[in-house]
């Protein structure tokens, strides 16, 4: 065993997680959904979603045979939404394939949606013991500073000769399950120790061996995607109430929040009460004022303009249209909902003034 991966076994085993929600299991599937949560999403925030999603979906087969709107209902607010229809694809291709049961042959795992080499190589290390290198951001940023490695993680030249070290360090028993606790000792690491921001050096396993301390460039490593300034955007969104009940419309499966319900969409600029009518044929007179809303996606930044309104007349040629693509809904049950998280913001804030709580939280 490499003395690299023999220092993070010894200190994973003093003080690493071992009480998480995904720990203690074989179980292929609990693990797969929580590589899945954890992708770009942190540990404390996924716990209560997860959690949530097993009482809900505890195997292959519910997923498979709910809809694509039951499972984002329950990811709602998680973000990164592809993440949740790729799952419920894949569990869909899995029962077909494979007989629901979880694939155990690594090129298999690596195929299904949303899964990457290094999220299939921690489901194979934790469901099977597999001998596999994961490369997660946190191990970049681990491998980045104790090795000295420059320039951006991303880029192909420096992504290769990280996973070549991934590999490299991987320890050599067989024994045991010393795979499995090197590589959660790798991401506990990266997780709470060597973290973006105010790294605990001091208590480092490794900081005998690492470049970046030696040489005081802990925070310049590992480099930052090069960044461009976001472009900002600008929308309307209408909430359009009758009767306690909201009109909430499906969004295209591309696109932001690809899939989910929607409050209607309309051009920054226009009278809100014209293009009701026009577009909906329903007369409106607006409701109290909501002040601006901002939301950041990876390549943009949006300002929400909301705009209530309450539905003064509903034609029938309306109710007809009415079938999969829209809805009118109650609010509570529109918080229930496969909703993206400014209008689940922007519904809580119309209909529950003095509330922040998200409503799994208001259940309790």
């Amino acid at each position: 065993m490499s003395t690299f991966s023999a220092k993070l076994i010894h200190w994973q085993k003093l003080h690493g997680r071992s009480n998480l929600p995904w720990q203690n299991t074989r179980d292929p599937y609990a693990i797969w959904v929580s590589e899945i949560m954890l992708q770009q999403t942190q540990v404390t925030t996924v716990i209560p979603y997860y959690l949530r999603f097993l009482q809900r979906f505890p195997d292959i087969e519910s997923v498979a045979s709910s809809s694509v709107d039951e499972v984002l209902a329950l990811w709602s607010g998680l973000g990164y939404y592809s993440r949740g229809r790729n799952l419920h694809q894949a569990a869909r291709l899995i029962a077909r394939d494979q007989g629901g049961i979880f694939p155990r042959n690594f090129e298999v795992i690596q195929q299904l949606p949303g899964i990457g080499r290094s999220t299939a190589a921690a489901i194979a290390v934790f469901a099977y013991g597999e001998q596999r290198a994961i490369l997660d951001g946190n191990v970049k940023r681990v491998f980045a500073r104790c090795f000295g490695v420059d320039g951006y993680p991303g880029e192909r030249k420096n992504e290769l000769l990280l996973w070549r070290k991934a590999e490299e360090l991987l320890p050599e028993s067989y024994e045991g399950n010393q795979i499995e606790i090197y590589t959660q000792a790798l991401m506990d690491l990266g997780a709470t120790v060597c973290t973006r921001g105010q790294p605990k050096c001091m208590t480092c396993p490794l900081q005998q061996d690492c470049i970046a301390l030696r040489n005081d460039c802990v925070a310049r490593l590992p480099v930052s995607r090069p960044r461009r300034p976001l472009p900002e955007k600008e929308t309307v969104l209408l909430m359009l109430m009758k009767q306690g009940e909201v009109l909430l419309g499906k969004r295209p499966a591309t696109g932001i929040w690809g899939g989910l319900w929607c409050l209607p969409e309309m051009p920054v600029g226009e009278d809100a009460i014209a293009y009701c009518m026009q577009h909906f044929g329903m007369k409106v007179k607006p409701l109290a004022h909501m002040p601006p809303l901002d939301h950041t996606f990876t390549h943009f930044r949006l300002r929400i303009h909301p705009r209530p309104l309450q539905v003064v007349s509903y034609p029938a040629v309306m109710q007809a249209r009415e079938q999969d693509e829209t809805m009118w809904i109650m609010l509570d049950d529109a918080l229930e909902a496969a909703i993206p998280a400014p209008v689940r913001k922007l519904i809580l804030q119309h209909g529950y003034p003095q509330s922040g709580q998200l409503p799994f939280e208001k259940q309790r």
